[in-house]
């Protein structure tokens, strides 16, 4: 996803904050304020509610960062389960940790149907195998990204210039698609070995840090679109996706920047983020954690663009570049805009369950061959936030069961034409920024 929260290289989603989701929200916000469970009984700041569990993180560093905050008080659970589908070591952390039996009525899978049938559905699953690997497609899209590596550079020795940019723009963005799946190790099921690929596939193939990219897209995972907490709405001062992060203390040029927003969006936006990330961000990152496998990875890139750059000339290479990663940060970028920036934002004192996150605050993008395909599956962002260790080929099999479960529930299954889709999100680009230039 979308995240940056270092400025001047900022953007991510939003939306606009609704209250036909009040009732679907509860609970104080996480981390440091004093707290109730459901129960009513008094609870520290500093724990989170695990399997009945309550766990003590007061003196525990966890390796995701201030992550484990966003749950502070509250019921982690499913939270809990979905990051660390395939982490031994999470349970054993967990049991090193202060903790005391928690009383049932304080689990949100005792108190509320629609959570207590995710468990459910998500045991099902489980049995039946959607969140074991399949390294035969895990090869296929490794193979789809080398021919289209290879077709790339034949259409440019070719004469087919412009053909040659998209082929190998698109390449980038699908290694970002396949880099995600890595993020969340269901490429092989292996951590290391997910995280190696990732690596590769973001460093060498878009020029942008993994570990960086983890770290930012976790929070999203456990909060979305909830202010404060989810980094993907730090947009400004590039983008404003909803209303929260406006201040009428904007400067007048900012205020006009944003006003025009839906105009620069493709054109300018889209390419600011990117090259921050890759020039700036992302290098300073590595950097600074001395990860040296990035370091690597960025090195196989710099090679490459230095053998293209014997090749071609220093013009024509700096002219390949621009273009291909303009095709690319576009394809990704726009792709994800879609799911997120429209919908509704939470305020850091409401709080809601897993599911709801999912339901409310994503959004899928009607299934279709093409789409499903030109989207990496994506498109499915109900399913991937429910589910975010499944192989994502494998949402389209069980949406149904999630619309199903949904509607038993009363909740919206909130899905949408493409085309629809990205008027929305630039219809909310504009409204945002209008409201941005009069307010």
């Amino acid at each position: 996803h979308l995240q940056i929260s270092t400025l001047p290289f900022v953007m991510g989603k939003g939306g606009e904050s609704s209250s036909s989701t009040a009732s679907l929200r509860s609970g104080a916000a996480g981390g440091g304020a004093s707290v109730k469970g459901s129960s009513g009984v008094a609870v520290v700041s500093s724990e989170v509610l695990i399997d009945g569990v309550w766990y003590d993180t007061s003196s525990f560093k966890h390796p995701g960062g201030r992550v484990l905050s966003y749950y502070a008080g509250r019921d982690a659970t499913q939270a809990y389960h979905e990051f660390h589908q395939r982490s031994a070591k999470a349970a054993k952390f967990l049991k090193t940790l202060p903790s005391r039996e928690a009383q049932p009525s304080e689990s949100e899978s005792s108190k509320d149907g629609l959570v207590r049938d995710f468990d459910e559905l998500r045991m099902q699953l489980e049995k039946e195998g959607f969140f074991k690997p399949n390294y035969a497609h895990t090869v296929y899209r490794l193979a789809e990204l080398a021919v289209m590596c290879v077709a790339g550079v034949a259409l440019w020795m070719q004469g087919y210039k412009a053909a040659s940019v998209v082929m190998i723009g698109i390449m980038q963005g699908r290694c970002g698609w396949l880099m995600h799946e890595g993020g969340h190790y269901s490429l092989t099921g292996n951590i290391k070995v997910d995280r190696a690929l990732q690596i590769f596939l973001y460093g060498t193939g878009c020029g942008m840090s993994a570990s960086w990219w983890r770290n930012q897209h976790n929070k999203h995972h456990a909060t979305p679109q909830k202010v404060g907490y989810d980094v993907d709405l730090n947009t400004l001062p590039l983008v404003a996706f909803c209303k929260d992060v406006l201040k009428s203390s904007h400067p007048t040029a900012l205020k006009a920047w944003l006003k025009l927003q839906p105009w620069l969006f493709i054109p300018v936006t889209n390419q600011l983020v990117g090259f921050g990330w890759q020039f700036y961000l992302h290098p300073r990152h590595i950097i600074r954690t001395k990860n040296v496998a990035e370091m690597a990875a960025f090195a196989a890139r710099f090679a490459i663009i230095g053998a293209l750059t014997y090749a071609l000339g220093a013009g024509n290479t700096a002219a390949l570049y621009l273009a291909t990663n303009t095709v690319s940060f576009n394809y990704i970028f726009l792709n994800f805009a879609v799911s997120h920036t429209h919908l509704p934002t939470l305020q850091k004192h409401e709080n809601t369950d897993w599911v709801r996150y999912a339901a409310v605050h994503t959004m899928n993008v009607h299934s279709s061959w093409w789409c499903n395909w030109w989207m990496a599956y994506l498109n499915f962002q109900i399913e991937h936030h429910l589910f975010p260790s499944m192989p994502q080929y494998r949402h389209p099999i069980v949406s149904p069961r999630v619309r199903a479960m949904f509607e038993k529930h009363g909740v919206k299954y909130d899905s949408r034409g493409y085309l629809e889709a990205m008027y929305d999100c630039f219809s909310n680009l504009k409204s945002v920024g209008d409201l941005a230039f009069t307010g």
